[in-house]
């Protein structure tokens, strides 16, 4: 069976993350702390840059080094986002053995620490993003949607029960949260709505430009394709490369600069596709391993993520991997 058709079985979106960690094979790049896979990169700059992963593993790149952080958690961490370097939020399980219960936790500009959630039962979160510090969102299992008003957290009223896996916005009143089976949630500043995506595939990343300009990717397991989605402002539309990928993540810079990353579903290599505004192609980067977080400051200074603590960096010529603590 197709390691990427095996993943998209699980159940639990956290445990969907976890098993695609062993669908990984050996890769050239930077190793984190025990090699940790990790699932998403962000950041302010190119010299300041936030990686997370497996076993509460963080690293930061300061545009010279990649060094671990003390994350004091052991959970698995699938988002990061920040309002600035001194305010900067990591998601995911509240510790290595349960991947069922949400974790978050905070970066001041010195440490990270957990932040209390005050929330009863939260599952695992899987996503996170903001518009400023005082607006934040944090998405994950069974539907759920947290908000950050600077002070706490506090649930958000869904209108799913799919997991949701990624969420971005050109706004706080312009937000999308993508996950299981086609689900396409929208804020429009006041409350949730379900969006018609046309699709039944499980959504991993979402992504994009403008309100009008917004990608999302994942696995179509029907077709044994890739999915790609685009939405022009009113519609979602379909624009899949046809490629046998599981994608996890997209970014870019215009139009004609859009990646998306992932996993081939017959080898477990990693994929990374290109969108040059007119269509996608495959990007020759040497990757061995899933891939499952993209992020850039730049068209010419991309960098991916992915299992066993794989990093790769774009300078605008060629892939190339990073390695941990040695100056690139």
């Amino acid at each position: 069976m197709k390691c990427g058709t095996w993943v998209l079985l699980v159940l639990s979106a956290a445990a969907l993350l976890a098993a695609a960690v062993g669908c990984g094979g050996s890769g050239s790049g930077a190793k984190g702390p025990a090699a940790e896979t990790l699932f998403r990169v962000w950041g302010t700059a190119g010299s300041d840059v936030f990686a997370v992963g497996n076993g509460g593993a963080i690293l930061h790149y300061d545009g010279s080094v990649w060094s671990p952080m003390t994350s004091g958690s052991t959970g698995w961490l699938y988002g990061v986002w920040g309002s600035s370097p001194t305010d900067v939020y990591a998601v995911g399980t509240a510790d290595a053995n349960n991947n069922t219960t949400g974790g978050i936790l905070h970066y001041d500009g010195s440490e990270w620490s957990a932040m209390t959630i005050g929330i009863t039962n939260v599952p695992g979160l899987l996503g996170v993003w903001g518009s400023s510090a005082t607006d934040v969102i944090a998405v994950g299992d069974s539907g759920t949607i947290l908000y950050y008003n600077g002070s706490l957290w506090s649930g958000m009223t869904s209108v799913t029960t799919w997991w949701l896996t990624a969420v971005w916005g050109s706004s706080f009143a312009d937000v999308f949260a993508v996950g299981g089976s086609g689900t396409i949630v929208y804020y429009n500043g006041t409350s949730w709505a379900a969006l018609t995506s046309g699709s039944t595939a499980s959504l991993y990343g979402v992504w994009g430009l403008s309100p009008s300009d917004v990608y999302a990717v994942g696995y179509d397991d029907a077709a044994s394709v890739d999915a790609i989605l685009h939405y022009n402002g009113a519609a979602w539309s379909a624009m899949s490369s046809g490629a046998a990928a599981t994608l996890q993540g997209v970014w870019g810079t215009a139009d004609a600069n859009v990646y998306a990353v992932g996993w081939d579903g017959d080898t477990t290599t990693g994929v990374i596709l290109h969108y040059n505004g007119a269509a996608w192609s495959p990007v020759t980067s040497g990757a061995r391993s899933p891939l499952f977080g993209v992020w850039g400051s730049l068209a010419g200074n991309v960098f991916v993520v992915g299992a066993g603590g794989l990093i790769l960096r774009a300078n605008g010529a060629a892939w190339t991997p990073m390695a941990l603590g040695n100056p690139t």
